[in-house]
């Protein structure tokens, strides 16, 4: 594995790998020292086009971490924000000697382009023979945040297989993904990852926010959420209503907020129709009130807070496994 792209591009191993991985990073960080050697003298880029707080101080700490040198780069204030090309952007990075950049951008496709233009080959300082730059992404558009499916499947793992689950999958879980999913990179990426390590997985939205082709891809399509809880999901994921990403406004998408509140929203009603076992997860940041009632945000079924924590681990997995895991 070079690169971190796509949860299409995943193998069932390689999937398993990175939360095994993840799993022994998430013991290190219960120790009083929580910092590893492992990437010493090696630089990591955190290079964000696209405003975030989890995904950002979630990689800048897990390379830290690591003990790796880590530079943000954010476009306001850059010379991105001055019209500079990413092109150019990328030679800058190549030329500091980037060992791995992690890339989130509004472009679907940007961290493909970083990863497969030839752009960032490695600085000449390490010589010929040097591996090149490892490309994460860390979200692009609404295509993919292969980090953030990983880190919420290493979540259900702990929960519904177990926390010393080493090389399992989530092979016969109910898996239901609610929400704004037209909108959705994390939809994309969960649904390919969740099919490859083996569970069920049902998409819920109503017809306006359900992408076109969204039939041909590996999940169940369901219209009605209150049908769906009472299948018993091992695990409800609520996706936040990206009102930003909608246009001209959310009317077109909605007919109202309490319209969608009260079909598509989960709340202490339908929290009690899961099963005792059943969890909720959320990608952050919550819309409370809207998708996700304070009474479901905060229940004891909630993992939420914990997904945030677990993301630490699971982006540690993936750099060490793109940058040392060879050696």
């Amino acid at each position: 594995m070079q690169h971190l792209l796509s949860t299409a591009e995943l193998s069932r191993a390689d999937a398993i790998d990175i939360l095994d991985t993840a799993a022994q990073m998430a013991a290190t960080q219960e120790r009083e020292i929580k910092k590893l050697p492992t990437l010493r003298g090696r630089t990591v880029v955190n290079l964000f086009f696209e405003d975030s707080t989890r995904t950002r101080i979630s990689f800048e700490t897990a390379a830290k971490r690591l003990s790796a040198d880590v530079i943000n780069f954010s476009a306001k204030g850059s010379s991105a924000s001055k019209g500079e090309s990413l092109k150019d952007t990328a030679l800058t990075l190549n030329a500091m000697g980037a060992d791995a950049v992690v890339v989130r951008s509004a472009a679907s496709g940007a961290a493909h382009q970083l990863a497969h233009s030839g752009w960032l080959t490695g600085s000449s300082f390490y010589g010929s023979d040097h591996p090149g730059v490892a490309i994460l992404n860390a979200g692009d558009g609404t295509h993919q945040h292969p980090t953030q499916a990983l880190l919420d499947a290493y979540t259900m793992r702990r929960h519904l297989v177990g926390p010393d689950a080493l090389g399992q999958g989530l092979d016969g879980l109910k898996v239901a993904i609610v929400g704004d999913v037209l909108h959705s990179r994390v939809a994309r990426s969960n649904v390919w990852l969740l099919k490859t390590l083996g569970a069920d997985v049902t998409l819920v939205a109503p017809p306006t926010l359900l992408p076109v082709g969204a039939e041909t891809w590996p999940a169940k399509l369901s219209y009605d959420l209150d049908a769906t809880l009472a299948a018993k999901p091992d695990a409800v994921m609520m996706l936040r209503v990206q009102r930003e990403r909608m246009g001209g406004g959310s009317s077109a998408f909605l007919p109202s907020a309490q319209e969608y509140t009260r079909l598509y929203g989960l709340d202490r009603k339908r929290l009690e129709v899961l099963p005792k076992h059943g969890i909720v997860l959320h990608p952050g940041p919550m819309n409370r009130g809207l998708e996700i009632s304070a009474e479901a945000a905060d229940s004891p079924q909630s993992v939420i807070v914990e997904q945030v924590a677990n993301g630490v681990a699971v982006r540690m997995a993936a750099l060490y496994l793109l940058l040392a895991g060879k050696e």
